[in-house]
């Protein structure tokens, strides 16, 4: 049974791998495969596979989407520059790596990882031509934010995806996850940036790019103001937050703690954040609103890649369940002798080494690893956590985001495993030890 499984994930690993296969072909590919292996009965295999879709996407598509464009509202209208410029101006160029780590974390909740760095990577370029300070020196601690969010926090695609399948709290991961990307972001970007300082890089800029940079440094008048930006920016958190607050603080039911739940629930939080993203940073700023509405359709095609994978992990993990595997694989797990939580970050690490993508790193981990969270006393907050850093370990030359990094900041290849995997690799173990950490302090 373990070997078979372990075969059937390495035939996807070969599939997108080696053969190039989009992700959602191959999930659908080795589905087939583990049903035929398990002996599933044919007029059995596509009613499992169509179910496995669509309880995956029932409950994220739209939370994901909402997200989408939520993230192009903050990147269009500027105010991811704006907050980057408000918080150097407040702490100034002594402190310019914890303004840029802390920039990176803000901007990295409401944007797409890739959305974030195209955004960002020309006001880092500008602000360290200006001040005269390397360019990974000042990027670093920025990226290590956005790549935090990326693994650790809803309503990035990973994070909402585990929260469903391990039948874990929106709110309660956020506040867990929020932690552990603090203490992780400290030590994989400024700490890590200061190591860093004289490593060589020559960015390189394409043509009419400066020009682009220039105006992302300069045109104040284009962005919105720093309250608008940071309110905008933060209201999913602090909405998420403040009523998952509530609820607990609310221990009898009654009318007012059934609203404060509807209103805390990330579907609810996201339309609300966009409608008045669409208002403060478009509308009430002299912004066309069909324009508005052409970008959202814009940012809804650019999920649709991820909403893919997530369908096609959704039917190999259901063939797993309907097989009956998933009960037989999660049984053996469990007596594996590693923690659960340690279990869980290794499965994330050796798929995210052998596939390079973060995303299909944690679904496919959380498909063998549904069983054990339901069998045992793991808190599933900090599973999803937990998979997380595992899914942003050593990202190397088959992740797109190595290949970004190394030709934005123009390094060698030694230079960008220096810089670039060891920032994601101490994010990924600083990630764990945290979710220990708290594995221990927590209650029960």
């Amino acid at each position: 049974m373990v070997f078979a499984v372990v075969a059937l994930i390495a035939l996807l690993v070969v599939l997108i791998g080696w053969g190039k296969v989009p992700p959602f072909v191959a999930f659908l590919l080795t589905a087939l495969a583990a049903a035929f292996c398990f002996g599933m009965p044919l007029d059995q295999v596509a009613k499992s596979m169509e179910k496995g879709v669509g309880e995956m996407l029932g409950g994220l598509t739209a939370i994901i989407c909402l997200g989408a464009m939520f993230g192009r509202a903050i990147a269009d209208s500027g105010a991811a520059q704006s907050i980057a410029r408000t918080l150097i101006d407040v702490v100034g160029l002594r402190f310019i790596l914890l303004a840029m780590a802390l920039t990176g974390l803000i901007v990295g909740i409401p944007l797409f990882y890739s959305v974030g760095f195209v955004v960002m990577v020309p006001l880092i370029l500008t602000i360290a031509r200006r001040a005269d300070l390397p360019p990974v020196y000042v990027g670093l601690p920025l990226l290590c934010g956005l790549s935090v969010a990326h693994g650790f926090l809803p309503p990035h695609p990973s994070p909402v995806a585990l929260i469903s399948l391990f039948g874990a709290d929106t709110g309660l991961t956020l506040g867990y996850g929020l932690i552990a990307s603090v203490v992780a972001l400290m030590v994989g970007g400024p700490v890590l940036a200061l190591a860093l300082k004289r490593l060589n890089a020559v960015p390189q800029a394409e043509p009419g790019a400066e020009v682009s940079f220039t105006v992302a440094a300069t045109a104040d008048t284009a962005t919105p103001g720093a309250f608008n930006s940071f309110t905008t920016a933060l209201l999913p958190v602090v909405a998420i937050a403040a009523t998952t607050a509530l609820v607990f603080a609310m221990k009898t039911p009654s009318e007012t703690k059934t609203i404060v739940t509807f209103i805390g629930q990330p579907v609810v939080v996201l339309t609300l954040a966009l409608i008045y993203a669409t208002f403060s940073l478009g509308v009430l700023r002299g912004l066309p609103f069909t324009g508005q509405m052409a970008r959202y359709g814009d940012a809804l095609k650019d999920v649709a890649g991820i909403l893919l994978i997530l369908a096609g992990a959704g039917a190999l993990k259901q063939v797993f369940v309907d097989s009956g595997i998933s009960n037989a694989l999660g049984a053996w797990l469990q007596t594996v002798p590693l923690h659960p939580l340690v279990l869980g970050w290794l499965i994330a690490m050796v798929i995210r080494v052998a596939l390079g993508s973060a995303t299909i790193a944690g679904l496919t981990a959380a498909g063998l690893l549904q069983p054990v969270v339901a069998a045992s006393h793991v808190d599933p907050n900090l599973m999803v956590l937990a998979v997380g850093a595992g899914s942003l370990m050593f990202s190397h030359v088959n992740d797109p985001g190595f290949w970004l990094f190394k030709e934005y900041f123009g390094l060698s290849l030694k230079g960008t495993f220096l810089s670039w995997t060891v920032m994601e690799s101490l994010v990924g173990v600083v990630g764990l030890l945290c979710v220990l950490g708290l594995s221990v302090v927590l209650p029960g």
